[in-house]
């Protein structure tokens, strides 16, 4: 299985390509998508929505998968990843890629453990799983890797059944442990 991850960006936009074959990952390729700031927002897109949609061409990925929109503080930057965001699920879309989406958390967590991991922790986990010789100059491409690698362990993750805690506990009451 070829899995396509996208770090959404308009300025750096990261993509990294993987194969997961039974419990082996191996990398493909991995990348940025890169634009200057003096180039205008539509023509930013369009290169974003050409180049993935070059990669999709040369590596038909069966799955793409992408980070959620990440609001922080600046109300003006989750609306241009928002359209970054929008014109990656597109090209995803328009070859008929099911898209699956990822908070930032939950990709840290998936490859490191640890869900307020930093973006170094992130790069040096996906230099040793996947055996990368160089390292990344960018972190977008990474992350975009390990927004891939979170999508492979979770698509191969055995599921529970159960659709929440509470059905858990019922159906385990002598796996609870209780403290007094």
């Amino acid at each position: 299985m070829i899995i396509l991850g996208v770090d959404p960006g308009t300025l750096i936009a990261g993509y990294g390509v993987i194969e997961r074959n039974g419990n082996t990952i191996s990398l493909l390729d991995v990348g940025v998508i890169k634009n200057g700031s003096d180039v205008s927002m539509p023509l930013r897109l369009k290169k974003i929505y050409s180049t993935l949609c070059s990669v999709i061409d040369r590596f038909h990925p069966d799955e793409f998968a992408i980070e959620t929109a990440f609001y922080s503080k600046n109300a003006q930057s989750a609306l241009k990843i928002g359209q970054a965001r929008g014109v990656s699920i597109l090209a995803s879309v328009n070859h008929e890629i099911s898209v699956t989406e990822y908070s930032p958390r939950e990709v840290k967590k998936a490859v490191t453990g640890k869900g307020a991991a930093s973006k170094e922790q992130v790069q040096y986990m996906m230099m040793s799983m996947l055996k990368l010789k160089v390292t990344p100059k960018h972190f977008d491409s990474t992350d975009a890797l390990a927004i891939a690698v979170c999508h492979a362990f979770k698509i191969s993750a055995p599921r529970s059944g159960f659709k929440d805690w509470a059905s858990f506990v019922q159906a385990n009451p002598e796996r609870i442990l209780k403290v007094k």
